[in-house]
């Protein structure tokens, strides 16, 4: 969730045109680092979002899904100015389910952490002033999106807490507004009919093994499982989507460098630039594969 100048890969799970009768899904997935799939050492792969649409995929849910409006450090701001782009129209007219990771940006910068002393500080006022704005501002997207895709199903993400190794003494401030960020995520969900998922305690039970890079607060694949899981568990209303630990998709971590020049190369040779369905097929063993645009 830290600021980057670079484009974020973008994973696409290509399947036919969607059908009534298929009832598949055309997902696209907005928001931060975490929506971009972003690992503990500053690289991009599969993350949560890209793990819910290989279980759609392999269940025959899945139409169509990119995360191309998913970028690192993406506060509630952003993703609401990228929503509002002519990129955006294209890619949610038909869009039928949408998740939402944003808000942590507008909170995080503004706690002073210290990974090796363990220590963490931050003003209160100026976390209350970025809550405040989370709120006003994710009121304003969840209106946009049922403007722009209104036969999606809206999914926000909850956060966890990304601190592993400041002092226990230290936290208490901080975990209070971490908490309220994903109160006030939870309750903006609720007042626009979309669907919250918490994440925070499940994710926490196992945070040491899942933020392995204490200087970093993204997770390794096994935490965007699990992310993708709790979602899906709310999708499906049971475990029928579930990924399971043998299922994976095998790691292929892409630095921001190798993705500015696969994303240079496949400019070259792509005509049109984006399309809002492809169909030729780019599932390779049960893997996502890359399509830059």
């Amino acid at each position: 969730m830290r600021r980057f100048c670079l484009l974020t890969a973008v994973f696409l799970f290509i399947m036919p045109f969607p059908t009534k009768a298929q009832e598949q899904e055309v997902y696209i997935a907005i928001g931060d680092s975490l929506a971009a799939g972003q690992t503990p050492y500053s690289q991009i792969d599969a993350g949560y979002t890209d793990i819910i649409a290989l279980q759609l995929q392999r269940n025959g849910k899945l139409a169509h899904f990119t995360k191309e409006l998913s970028f690192p450090g993406y506060r509630v701001g952003n993703v609401l100015e990228s929503v509002q782009s002519e990129k955006a129209d294209a890619l949610l007219k038909d869009a039928t389910l949408i998740t939402i990771s944003a808000g942590a940006n507008n909170l995080l910068p503004l706690l002073t952490y210290n990974a090796d002393a363990g220590t963490l500080a931050f003003s209160q006022l100026s976390a209350n002033f970025a809550l405040n704005e989370v709120r006003i501002q994710m009121k304003e997207l969840l209106e946009l999106l049922r403007e722009k895709a209104p036969n999606a199903k809206v999914y926000v993400m909850g956060y966890y807490f990304p601190y592993v190794s400041v002092h226990e003494e230290q936290v208490e401030g901080a975990i209070t507004s971490l908490k309220l960020l994903n109160r006030i995520l939870q309750q903006q969900a609720e007042q626009a009919n979309a669907q919250f998922v918490d994440v925070y305690d499940a994710f926490n039970e196992h945070a040491q093994s899942y933020l392995p890079n204490l200087k970093d607060i993204h997770p390794i694949q096994q935490g965007y499982r699990l992310m993708a899981n709790q979602m899906l568990g709310q999708y499906s209303g049971n475990d029928a989507f579930e990924m399971r630990e043998g299922a994976m998709p095998t790691p292929n971590p892409l630095t921001f460098e190798e993705i500015l020049l696969l994303r240079n190369d496949e400019v070259e040779v792509k005509e049109p630039a984006y399309k809002p369905y492809v169909t030729a097929p780019h599932m390779h063993n049960n893997k996502p594969h890359p399509v830059m645009i």
